[in-house]
């Protein structure tokens, strides 16, 4: 038979469980014994989701209270000493690295003071891992209670035999990096990891298991001539091992493997490989050309990074190919990636048009239709007839609605041209007339855009949405929170304002939801780091703008300050990418129409008297493909001219800002630079300030706020640290070139520890403001 497989389940739970549970852990509300039993509720709850659904092989080590990478980390003790040296319990030394730690000595415990371990996206997700950070003469030694063995176990005793999942050595090393003013090349530790793999695979073997899952995503990588010759040696010594250890399947996803090709034999004598055919099916043939004689392979025909309905048809047509290779025996129907990227379930969805429903599948509903097309290659079409007939249904229902198609964006996009991309006046002349406008001091300071959503902010919101309050009532409360934003950006001395955003859910789906084109869940949420989730907009047609979309904020806390104030939009690859984007035209089309709207809103900001204009592009990075080529360079070149459209209407006079997150921008800083924004901001605190290197050898001429602290964690940087920083970052950019930022929106953070960060931030500022007034 044809088995079916799911790679990994979200995590969360059907009402966000698991961000309450860790979040009242964090604040003392429920006790570890609490905490840990929620967990085990939850796996629970997910094995015997996928099991009712008919899913034959079905995951465990997919679940985690913060990161899977993390869980890696602390499994292999691979652990930096400034943690290990407070002896914390296991769970707290785990958020430590995740989240950072700031605790005053007590009678019982000494103080703790440490920041997070640097977190970046997973491959082109939206997800973020936590980096393993390596020291010079790295050891590793395994937990005393390994998570993957007690999983595996937990479930075997509810009666369910799962596949255990290990993220694999190649990947978790070439994804990590060395600790800073440490020199060691994290892939050289192989040998060094690779026992630590033979003795937990060994123990699961002891415990039942039958065969383990390990990911090796970084295959879809252009990968450094070490790291490709690590596969070899480092899967024939787990090969050799034989019976002792599971069956290993070797999972990849988010790409082909076919540039690989030469790895492909490492894998010959395991049990099997999964591909994503969902993201590349060309690779298909390929791949099935490099299998072993009785290797096994995984299809991922489902995918597990969007929300749309898996057409049933396409995707038995593909299985029944390899069927028809390798025979049913040597087969396996799976997701594309885990399903992690994915709302929980669309049962939940009570609000959304039945018609435009019909069209979704999230999670749960993604393990049905994998059993579906199991059970149609295995038993016949006429098995699940009436399955079939339904999909066949949606898929023409969807393919002809007119929801999809407005023929006045369409003629709109006809008639952009050339000098719509282009600002008025080069860099130099631009800033000469911003200054005047703003009268800008050395250094100057801002933030990123959002401040803190309170618990009153949301009671607020709340009761708009049930109708409890009038839309005049909560306008004027609106006004009353940027008032005090304001009010307490006065006291805290920066120079550039912000509103706040006291009126915005989300980055993207506030503006999606004043856009047409737009569909929205009530409780699509998926898991962005730790216990942060998002609820992504769907794109379902195309996109326009029916009327203004923040100008009334953004006027009214210019009104009121005296100083500049920055207007706040998010970018059209940012809206695109945490967006679920339409399968039906390229992402390309779906940015420039997205750029068209907010070229209208950045023009009517400027006429409403705000001269700063923020738009973020956190997501450019995550959006460009995972390697060198034709691809790259033709996303690159939509993604830049679609920012350049959204802001090249304005005056020379306006200030264009926009913010990246994460400072990986090596390979593809000519982009950056063709943007042509007149500040950039990027997010740099745990990163090595010799990353800014690249601005020196680029002679990027234009002025840069790389973030100083880190507002993932609550943690309270002092104004020594802050001036650190300021000072690393001196020795690659001008004076006059720096601005001094956060590393991100301070949506998250409590409004206690975001006044003590931007007061030791504005003082360390002022620091350097007063020192090279003077030595000029």
């Amino acid at each position: 038979m044809v088995q079916s497989s799911v790679l990994g389940f979200p995590r969360m739970g059907v009402n966000r469980d698991l961000k309450k549970a860790t979040e009242s852990y964090w604040g003392g509300k429920i006790s570890q014994k609490e905490l840990l039993a929620e967990g085990k509720r939850l796996r629970g709850e997910h094995w015997k989701i996928q099991k009712e659904a008919g899913i034959n092989i079905i995951p465990s080590n997919d679940f985690s209270f913060y990161d899977h990478v993390l869980d890696h980390i602390q499994l292999f003790g691979a652990i930096p000493e400034k943690y290990s040296k407070h002896n914390l319990d296991p769970i707290d030394e785990f958020f430590a690295m995740g989240r950072g730690l700031q605790s005053p000595h007590t009678p019982e415990a000494a103080a703790v003071d440490v920041p997070s371990l640097e977190m970046v996206k997973w491959f082109d997700s939206n997800y973020h891992y936590v980096k393993p950070t390596f020291q010079d003469g790295q050891n590793f030694k395994l937990s005393s209670n390994p998570k993957p063995v007690a999983e595996f176990l937990e479930a075997k005793e509810a009666g369910i035999i799962t596949r255990p999942v290990l993220v694999g050595p190649v990947t978790f090393l070439a994804l990590g990096k060395a600790d800073r003013d440490q020199n060691v090349v994290p892939i050289s530790l192989l040998h060094k990891l690779l026992p630590l793999y033979e003795e937990i695979l060994v123990k699961l073997k002891e415990a039942g298991a039958e065969s383990v899952q390990i990911d090796e995503p970084c295959l879809v990588l252009d990968l450094p001539p070490k790291v490709r010759n690590a596969f070899k040696p480092a899967y024939d010594k787990l090969s050799s091992l034989g019976g002792k250890i599971p069956e290993l399947v070797v999972a990849t996803y988010f790409g082909d493997i076919v540039h690989n090709y030469d790895v492909l034999p490492s894998f010959s004598s395991l049990h099997g490989l999964h591909i994503d055919l969902a993201r590349n099916p060309e690779q298909l043939e390929t791949v099935i050309g490099a299998l072993g004689e009785k290797q096994v392979l995984s299809v991922g025909v489902v995918d597990g990074r969007n929300i749309w309905k898996a057409n049933f048809k396409k995707a038995i047509e593909t299985v029944e190919t390899v069927v028809q290779k390798l025979g049913k025996d040597r087969v396996i129907v799976a997701s594309s990636s885990s399903l992690l990227h994915t709302p929980h379930t669309l049962a939940s969805e009570k609000k959304l048009d039945e018609d435009v429903k019909d069209w979704f599948s999230f999670a749960v509903e993604k393990t049905k239709e994998l059993a579906i097309i199991a059970k149609a290659v295995t038993d016949g079409p006429a098995s699940v007839r009436e399955e079939l007939e339904a999909n066949a249904k949606s898929m023409e229902a969807k393919a002809t609605s007119k929801r999809t198609n407005d023929p006045k964006v369409k003629e709109r996009q006809s008639r952009i041209t050339e000098e719509m991309f282009n600002r008025k006046s080069p860099f130099p002349i631009r800033i000469a007339q911003q200054q005047e406008k703003l009268n800008l001091p050395l250094f100057p300071t801002t933030t990123i855009g959002s401040f803190p959503q309170t618990k009153e902010i949301r009671i607020q919101r709340n009761k708009l949405t049930k109708s409890e309050i009038s839309e005049e009532e909560y306008e004027k409360f609106i006004e009353r929170e940027i008032e005090d934003v304001v009010k307490i950006q006065e006291e805290l001395g920066l120079d550039v304002y912000v509103h706040g955003e006291p009126e915005r859910n989300d980055m993207v789906q506030y503006f999606g939801e004043r856009l047409t084109g737009y569909v929205f869940t009530t409780h699509g949420w998926v898991q962005s780091y730790g216990s942060r989730c998002v609820r992504p907009p769907i794109i379902v047609g195309d996109i326009s703008r029916p009327a203004p979309m923040t100008v009334k904020e953004s006027k009214y806390a210019a009104s009121i300050s005296k100083k500049p104030m920055k207007g706040m939009l998010t970018g059209p690859i940012t809206c695109l990418r945490w967006s679920y984007p339409r399968n039906d035209i390229h992402q390309s089309v779906q940015a420039e129409q997205l750029a068209l709207a907010l070229r209208d809103e950045v023009v009517d900001l400027e006429s409403a008297g705000v001269y700063v204009i923020q738009v973020d592009e956190p997501a450019l990075r995550e959006g460009l493909p995972l390697r060198q080529g034709l691809e790259r360079d033709n996303y690159l070149s939509w993604a830049v001219k679609s920012f350049r459209l959204s802001v090249a209407g304005v005056q020379d006079s306006t200030q264009i800002h926009s913010h990246f997150c994460y400072s990986e921008f090596q390979d593809f800083f000519k982009a950056i630079a063709d943007l042509d924004a007149d500040v950039l901001s990027i997010e740099n605190s745990k990163s090595d300030a010799k990353l800014l290197k690249v601005f020196v050898d680029e002679a990027y001429p234009r002025h840069i706020g790389p973030g100083v602290y880190d507002i993932h964690s609550p943690r309270i940087p002092s104004e020594d640290e802050i001036k650190d920083r300021i000072e690393e970052m001196l020795q690659y950019l001008k004076p006059d070139q720096l601005w001094v930022d956060p590393d991100c929106g301070l949506k998250t953070r409590q409004w206690k520890e975001t006044k003590a960060a931007l007061t030791n931030m504005v003082n360390a500022a002022k620091f350097y403001r007063q020192k090279y007034s003077k030595s000029s």
